[in-house]
């Protein structure tokens, strides 16, 4: 895909809403809520989203909880108070961002 570039650098606020709205979930649970609401176009690899994920609970943003489903541990992963805080950040600059965009590409068009 040819956005996978500019996906790439909203990787963490894509996961930080993921979680704002589904409230807790785990690895593979992401991946295929993306690939799913983005009906293909987006698929977000593992080499990519654990990474990140960890760099997210490392600042303090995310918690996880380990549970036993089927005999293995699955690491689930919730906003934190900060987390919560800072979703709400990176999507207000997310929405700006997307109004100078468009703004610059398209300058009759607006948004309310």
């Amino acid at each position: 895909m040819g956005n996978a570039k500019l996906y790439k650098g909203s990787l963490n606020t894509i996961i930080l809403k993921l979680l704002e709205k589904q409230g807790k979930m785990y690895g593979y649970e992401i991946t295929q809520k993306v690939k799913e609401l983005t009906k293909g176009e987006l698929q977000i690899t593992e080499g990519a989203l654990y990474p990140a994920l960890h760099k997210l609970e490392a600042e303090g943003l995310l918690d996880v909880e380990v549970a036993k489903v089927d005999n293995r541990l699955r690491k689930y992963y919730k906003l934190t108070e900060a987390g919560v805080k800072e979703t709400k950040n990176r999507l207000a600059e997310l929405e700006e961002f997307i109004r100078s965009m468009q703004h610059l590409v398209n300058p009759n068009w607006s948004i309310n």
